[in-house]
Parts: C-alpha cells; sequence; structure tokens
C-alpha cells in the first residue's frame, strides 16, 4: 500500500486549499487543522502530515510558526514543513519544535550552495520541493517562473542526502481530476531519490496507480477532508 500524506495548508490560521496555486481561488476546509490533524491520526494507512505555510511561500518569511508549533504537539507521526524556509535560522526553530522534514522549494531551485549547506546540516531530512508546469520549475509560493527546467535541477541534487523529492504538477493541485501519472513516474525513474508524488490524487484509484508506478508516498490535499475518499481506502 502507497504511503498516504495528508495536506494542511495555511493562510492567517485557516486551513485553505487552492486551485492550481491561484491564491484568489482560496477555499476554506471542513475542518480547522487542529481538528484535520486529530481526524488523520485514526487512519493506519496515513505515515505523515504535510503542512505548508503559503503565505510564507508567497512573502518569502514564515508566518504560521505558533499555529504550526500547536498542531506538532497533536500527533506522534512524522510531520514536513514547508513555505518560507529560506534561512537555516527558521528550520533551526521547527527542529527544536520537532519537525521531522523540511520541505525546501524556491531557495533550493534557485540557491544550490545552501541546499547543499543545509542537506549537510540536517541529513536525511530535506525534501526539495519541484513545483511544475510542463517541465519548468515555478517558484515563490508559485507565482514564478524560475527558467530552471526539472531534468538540469534533477542532476544537480542527485548526489545529495535528501529525504526525497515532492512532485507537484501546478497544473492539476487542487483541481480533483487525478495526479500527472506519466510525468511522476518519469521522474522517479531519473533519480534515486524517494519521490512523493502530489497534486490531483482523488480516490482509492488513485493511489493504486501510483503504487503500481513504484511511487512510495503520495500527498492528498482536498480529497482526504472527504469521508468518502477514506471509504474508498478501506473498501
Amino acid at each position: 500500500m502507497i504511503d498516504i500524506i495528508p495536506a494542511i495548508d495555511l493562510i492567517e490560521g485557516q486551513s485553505v486549499r487552492l486551485e492550481q496555486g491561484d491564491y484568489q481561488t482560496k477555499s476554506l476546509m471542513p475542518r480547522t487543522a487542529k481538528e484535520a490533524i486529530k481526524f488523520y491520526n485514526q487512519f493506519e494507512q496515513v505515515k505523515g502530515i504535510h503542512i505548508i505555510d503559503l503565505l510564507a511561500a508567497k512573502e518569502k518569511k514564515a508566518k504560521e510558526m505558533d499555529l504550526i508549533s500547536e498542531l506538532r504537539a497533536l500527533t506522534d507521526l512524522p510531520i514536513q514543513i514547508g513555505g518560507g524556509l529560506r534561512n537555516e535560522e527558521t528550520i533551526r526553530f521547527y527542529d527544536s519544535k520537532g519537525i521531522d522534514y523540511f520541505i525546501l522549494g524556491t531557495k533550493a531551485i534557485t540557491d544550490f550552495a545552501w541546499l547543499e549547506e543545509m542537506t549537510n546540516l540536517f541529513p536525511a531530512r530535506i525534501i526539495v520541493g519541484i513545483d511544475a508546469r510542463d517541465d519548468y520549475i515555478y517558484i515563490n509560493g508559485w507565482t514564478e517562473n524560475s527558467g530552471i527546467q526539472i531534468p538540469d535541477h534533477l542532476a544537480k541534487i542527485e548526489k545529495l542526502n535528501l529525504q526525497g523529492i515532492i512532485y507537484t504538477d501546478i497544473a492539476k493541485d487542487g483541481m480533483n481530476k487525478g495526479p500527472n501519472f506519466e510525468k511522476t513516474a518519469a521522474l522517479a525513474k531519473n533519480t534515486r531519490h524517494k519521490v512523493i508524488a502530489s497534486g490531483g490524487v482523488r480516490d482509492n484509484s488513485d493511489l493504486k496507480k501510483l503504487a503500481a508506478l513504484e511511487i512510495p508516498a503520495a500527498i492528498v490535499g482536498k480529497a482526504a477532508n472527504t469521508d468518502a475518499f477514506w471509504q474508498s481506502i478501506v473498501d
């Protein structure tokens, strides 16, 4: 069975979802972040929690540090944090609060020397977020094309001691139309790192297809907030 990692996206303390990373499409989730953590704790298929500080990703500075610290206390599951992790100080703060893994996006794409330094300081605890439209990686909360293509960056980070890579097809994220199976599988075949699928997962059929492609884990956002999703897992 593929590992399920439910996503909690935060804006101003609220649990929200966006469509294709567009901040204008913000919608509230039916459960608060704290309620969601408690809900996910009950499912044995859940192997971790994915928390993103959305405004931090856009504004380049962590915003939800206090709430994320409170969420850490509500579960024994591993937690991976992303959004606004642009310096060692922020990573060390989350480390001090017991956060397990750190998702580095923009600066991991634009500053390889810094990424390499962070992986040396936090071996096997750094996850690189590759958020893409077609083959181009987007940065700053998915608002800007970095001009860097996936294969080029993949080759640079291959030697690093990472926890893994999260691949998100921005066009699929929040759309409830299924992940990009083809590109997720292609990326996984071109790296030794664990690839975590993200964006568009709807139900157990999507998870089974990803598992058949030898993808070990998937982040599930909007669907994970529905009872129907978890019923499809049980059935």
